[in-house]
C-alpha cells in the first residue's frame, strides 16, 4: 500500500512525524509532502495566484510553498507520477478537529482534497488542554491509530467519504475506546475579536476564542466523544447538499 502523508502544521511539526510513523506501521512505502510552513486555518483553499515552490528535504519528503491541498495535488499529480497512493493521511494535528473545525481546518483538507482526487482519506487530530497544551499526548495517535486504520480500510470507506479522526486528551492506557461519532455543534459565541494597537497607535485584531462556560455537547457527537476520553470517528461526506431543504425547494418553485 502506498500511502501520501500531508499536514496543516508545516513540514517541521512533531505532529506530522508521529503521522509518518502511523503510516510506516501500515506500509513501507510512504511519501511526505506537507507545507514549508503552519497552514492552521486555510481549509481547502487553493494558491491560484502563487506559484508553487516545492524542496526535496530528503528521500521521499517534501516541502511545499503552499496549502495543504496544493501538497496533495503536488504529491498525486507530480511526485508519485504514474503510481497514485491507495491512502492519504492527514495530520496529526496538534489540536482537535471537532464540530464547527472542520470548514476551517487544512487538517481536513488535505482528507478532503485525497476523496476528490479518489484516494481513501483520514484526517488524524490529536486533542489537548491547558495542562497538555505544550506537550501533547502524540503517543496515544502513535498507539492507537495503526489498528484503527486498518478496521476503517478493512471495512471500505465509500467514494466521496473521509474519515475524521481525533484522539483524546490522555494517556495512550487512559482511553476508553472508540467513540463513532456525529460532527458535533459548538456555542455560537466562543469566537470574538480581540482589538489591540501596534506601536504608532494603529488598531489591529485577533480572532480569539472566549473560555466561558460551556454546555454540555450533545450525545453522540465528536465533542461528547472526546470529553469521555474516546477516539472519536466520523465519516464526513463531500455532497453537502440537504436534500429535505432541496425537495422544499423544489415544490417551491415548481
Amino acid at each position: 500500500m502506498r500511502i501520501l502523508v500531508t499536514n496543516d502544521d508545516g513540514i517541521h511539526a512533531p505532529g506530522l512525524d508521529v503521522c509518518v510513523e502511523i503510516a510506516r506501521a501500515l506500509s513501507d512505502d510512504v511519501w511526505i509532502v506537507a507545507p514549508e510552513f503552519d497552514q492552521s486555518g486555510v481549509s481547502h483553499s487553493l494558491s491560484l495566484n502563487d506559484p508553487l515552490r516545492l524542496r526535496a528535504i530528503e528521500d521521499r519528503r517534501f516541502a511545499v510553498k503552499g496549502t495543504p491541498t496544493d501538497c496533495v495535488i503536488m504529491g498525486v499529480r507530480h511526485i508519485l507520477g504514474d503510481k497514485r497512493p491507495d491512502l492519504v493521511l492527514s495530520g496529526v494535528n496538534r489540536g482537535s478537529n471537532v464540530a464547527e473545525d472542520v470548514t476551517y481546518s487544512g487538517t481536513i483538507a488535505g482528507a478532503i482534497e485525497g476523496t476528490i482526487l479518489g484516494i481513501p482519506s483520514v484526517a488524524l487530530s490529536q486533542s489537548y488542554g491547558a495542562e497538555s497544551k505544550q506537550k501533547p499526548h502524540w503517543d496515544t495517535g502513535l498507539r492507537h491509530a495503526p489498528a484503527l486504520i486498518r478496521k476503517v480500510i478493512d471495512t471500505g470507506i465509500p467514494r466521496d467519504v473521509l474519515i475524521n479522526i481525533n484522539f483524546p486528551d490522555c494517556r495512550p492506557d487512559d482511553v476508553k475506546g472508540v467513540a463513532v461519532s456525529s460532527q458535533g455543534k459548538r456555542d455560537i459565541d466562543w469566537l470574538k475579536i480581540d482589538p489591540r494597537y501596534d506601536g504608532r497607535g494603529n488598531p489591529y485584531f485577533w480572532i480569539a476564542f472566549d473560555r466561558v462556560k460551556k454546555n454540555p455537547p450533545g450525545r453522540g457527537t465528536d465533542l461528547a466523544g472526546l470529553a469521555d476520553k474516546r477516539i472519536t470517528v466520523t465519516p464526513l461526506r463531500l455532497d453537502m447538499t440537504d436534500e429535505p431543504f432541496m425537495t422544499k425547494l423544489a415544490q417551491v418553485f415548481s
